[in-house]
């Protein structure tokens, strides 16, 4: 494949008359083409009945393959992955991006092992993606309107397989030099550029949506990028459809779900207010609103002097959640200052696990080996746990030699790849030499890959280097670690660390046993989660979000050793990989690591190494395949995309489609409604006030576990009426100066008398311990998703 892999343009603009002719008269190949094209022209035929709704997918960057470069990690890799996962479940969504010249950036190591950035422009023409042009032929295109100037994006598309995506991009001949630059680089440029790249994304993206009349009823922003979408479909719904502020700003949050992917507070873009002023000065009059109501949608307090993206896209999102169950419950604290009324465990920030792309990520060989164990019908089982458990029973032989093929394969391909980049960086050649004679295609081969941030510790296995020679150089038992990773290239303590492991691993000891591979791509991951044995991963808990190479790795039957973070809390079963404890018994990062080396250290030594050297009379290691039929069959099917596609709709599309379509009946009557019971509900809600309580004193004093606490509770609601409101008794226990939520139990209303409404509470404390409760006033209606929806809130 070489150059032409996975793009039909450049394949085809190689390949000479000449060479077609002969294909021609090629019967096996015409046989081929033959099977393959039917078999394509099936697939495509579903897409004229995808399944509803339909869903505008926004994101920053996609991660298909290496070819079309809008992607620098992670983040992009999901949602290209989820992408294909739309495509293979026949969902109607698409997906809106941007287009970029020169993508992120390519990393190329120097003799002394610094990261070095290069920046390759991509030939658009050479790329698999079409302009997309009106009836005229004329190449559509949308405007922004910046300071002094109006800048011009136009619309390409990327058909992914069922699906479109769209992307914009502003590189040319209509706008300025510096305005051209706009899409030149993922997250290139100073914080000015990554303001004006959102603003293409997201006030752009919506204007392309509706250029194409695309009429999605349910936006999900990736990420904070795009949550500009929610100022202009604000513009659009107040001044198109009629709508109020209010009930703009309602409808908009009913039809749209927010996935934040970091608990790292650099993760979430924030803007000075004086550059929003600048850009964004005109927004406020547009929705009669005040300017400071108007950035008050990107702070958690008044106060604040940023302006936080992440906040915006909340604020303009009925749904919110995480990428994993642990980052769910992250993501309530992150977000708590929004909602700072509520408790955290009350929020309705909930969590979607992040999964892989099946097909993109497991091997040939693999998927022969699950088509011939479950069925050649792979949609019948990739989402069904029981057909999986059917892989115990295979012979451990069989799995073991599959095992050794794989990492034969990748040793051959570094091989190649070691050779090659040690010559382009003038390498010393006698090195070389030692390094390919010591990576050993029957050596236990573990890899650690992934974006160099230093909350990945990817020093962990440094901390004891005379240990880790010792690990490495047995004669017996051999051990080789392969590192791969990007820094970012405004992150010094990252690029320092790869600095550092490229240094180690030329000392005479390390050589070929420890290797650094430059520029980590889609190719290279593909050939790592397919062919080593282990995948480590050692972040700082709990600033792993989810992660997905380890998920890939499992798919490959690789084995799996991570702290409990992210997905591998999740994930992790006993006798299926290994894991590094999730509790923190030091305060101080220098010694929780210093701990969690030894650890990783005493775990290699102790259990996996001698482990995978353990071969019967066969040479089969049958208690390393028993862990490798217990990760495929039990953890590998939890974390693909169809699961978690499954997720998304069942606990967010199908709940914001319908709410949407209940606020639009009626002309958007019902919206109307709901919107002047607010105003009703706020007018009258600062004199809500409680008259008297009487507490029956419970059993015995002070208070056990099991007695019960009685309360009679009068109230002016001020005209509002009892069934507008929930009285709710909130019971709290001091946990290390944290409130934790115990229970919340709701009065009844008793009666009405003289306008004085009396409200009575009865419960009984099931927890020991030192408990606190408060009482509390909500507005109650059967149109709000959640308390917090509606975020007025009063103490008693």
């Amino acid at each position: 494949m070489g150059k032409w892999r996975y793009n039909p343009i450049t394949l085809l603009k190689d390949v000479s008359e000449l060479r077609f002719a002969e294909l021609l008269d090629d019967k096996e190949f015409i046989e081929t083409y033959e099977t393959i094209s039917g078999e394509f022209d099936e697939y495509m035929a579903a897409a004229a009945n995808p399944k509803p709704p339909r869903i505008a997918y926004f994101s920053m960057e996609y991660g298909l393959n290496d070819n079309l470069k809008i992607f620098s990690g992670g983040l992009g890799i999901l949602a290209g992955d989820y992408m294909k996962e739309a495509s293979d479940s026949n969902v109607d969504m698409f997906g809106v991006g941007l287009l970029y010249r020169h993508g992120y950036f390519r990393q190329k190591l120097s003799v002394h092992g610094e990261q070095l950035s290069e920046y390759l422009p991509q030939r658009f023409s050479n790329l698999p993606i079409s302009a997309v042009k009106d009836d005229n032929g004329n190449w559509l295109e949308v405007s922004v309107v910046f300071p002094g100037r109006t800048v011009f994006a136009r619309i390409w598309r990327v058909r992914v397989g069922r699906i479109n995506m769209y992307l914009l991009d502003t590189d040319y001949e209509k706008n300025d030099d510096d305005d051209r630059q706009i899409s030149y680089q993922l997250y290139g440029g100073d914080n000015e550029n990554r303001l004006r790249q959102e603003m293409i994304l997201g006030i752009g993206g919506i204007r392309l949506i509706r250029l194409l009349k695309l009429q999605p009823e349910i936006y999900h922003v990736n990420e904070g990028h795009a949550a500009f979408i929610g100022l202009e479909r604000l513009r659009v719904l107040m001044h198109e459809r009629g709508l109020t502020f209010s009930e703009s700003l309602d409808y908009i949050r009913a039809s749209t779900l927010f996935t934040t992917h970091t608990p790292v507070p650099a993760g979430h873009d924030v803007f000075d207010e004086d550059l929003m002023r600048t850009y964004m000065s005109h927004y406020p009059g547009r929705f009669n609103i005040s300017w400071e109501e108007f950035m008050n949608f990107g702070k958690a307090t008044p106060g604040d002097k940023k302006f936080s993206m992440s906040y915006l896209a909340a604020n303009f999102a009925q749904e919110i959640n995480g990428v994993s169950l642990l980052h769910g419950q992250v993501s309530r604290e992150i977000f708590h200052n929004l909602y700072h009324e509520f408790l955290p465990e009350e929020l309705h920030v909930s969590y979607a696990t992040n999964g892989v792309h099946y097909k993109t990520w497991t091997a040939p060989a693999w998927q022969d080996f699950y088509e011939k164990h479950m069925g050649k019908d792979v949609e019948a089982w990739l989402s069904d746990s029981d057909q999986w458990k059917q892989l115990q029973q295979v012979a451990p032989a069989e799995i073991w030699e599959l095992r050794q093929n794989q990492r034969r394969l990748l040793i051959e391909y570094l091989h190649k790849r070691v050779r090659k980049h040690w010559v382009s960086r003038f390498e010393n050649p006698k090195n070389m030499i030692t390094v390919l004679d010591n990576m050993k295609p029957e050596a236990l081969t573990i890899a650690f890959a992934r974006r160099f941030a230093t909350y990945k510790r990817a020093h962990l296995l440094f901390k004891n280097p005379q240990r880790l020679a010792e690990i490495v150089n047995n004669p017996n038992m051999p051990v080789q670690f392969i590192f791969a990773g990007k820094a970012h290239p405004n992150d010094k303590a990252g690029q320092d660390l790869i600095k550092h492991i490229v240094e180690m691993s030329r000392q005479p000891e390390f050589l070929g046993k420890i290797v650094f591979l430059e520029n980590y791509d889609i190719s290279l991951a593909q050939k790592l989660v397919q062919g080593v044995d282990i995948w480590l991963n050692t972040p700082t808990r709990p600033l792993e979000a989810s992660g997905t190479s380890g998920m890939k790795a499992v798919l490959n039957g690789v084995l799996h050793y991570s702290v409990l973070d992210g997905w591998w809390v999740e994930g992790y079963k006993k006798g299926g990989g290994w894991a590094l404890p999730k509790e923190r018994t030091y305060q101080n990062q220098d010694f929780q690591d210093e701990l969690d080396s030894e650890s990783l250290y005493a775990t290699l030594e102790n259990e996996i190494i001698p482990m995978f050297y353990k071969r019967n009379t066969a040479g089969v290691p049958e208690q390393w395949v028993s862990f490798i039929k217990k990760s495929i069959s039990e953890i590998a099917p939890q974390f693909t995309t169809r699961r978690m596609m499954h997720d998304y709709y069942s606990r967010f599309y199908h709940k914001l489609a319908e709410r949407t379509s209940l606020l639009r009946a009626d002309s958007y009557g019902r919206l109307a409604q709901l919107n002047k019971w607010k105003k009703y509900i706020s007018s009258r809600w600062k004199e809500v006030a409680m008259l008297d309580i009487k507490t029956a004193k419970p059993d015995s004093d002070p208070a056990q576990t099991g007695d019960i606490i009685r309360m009679k509770i009068a109230m002016n609601l001020n005209g509002i009426q009892p069934g507008d409101i929930r009285l709710e008794l909130i019971i709290t226990e001091n946990f290390f100066g944290r409130r934790e939520l115990i229970n919340i139990e709701e009065a009844a209303w008793v009666n009405e008398s003289n306008g004085i409404d009396n409200f009575e509470i009865s419960t009984r404390l099931h927890e020991p311990g030192t408990i606190n409760y408060a009482l509390r006033v909500v507005p109650h209606h059967e149109m709000i998703p959640y308390k917090a929806d509606f975020n007025l809130v009063k103490w008693l």
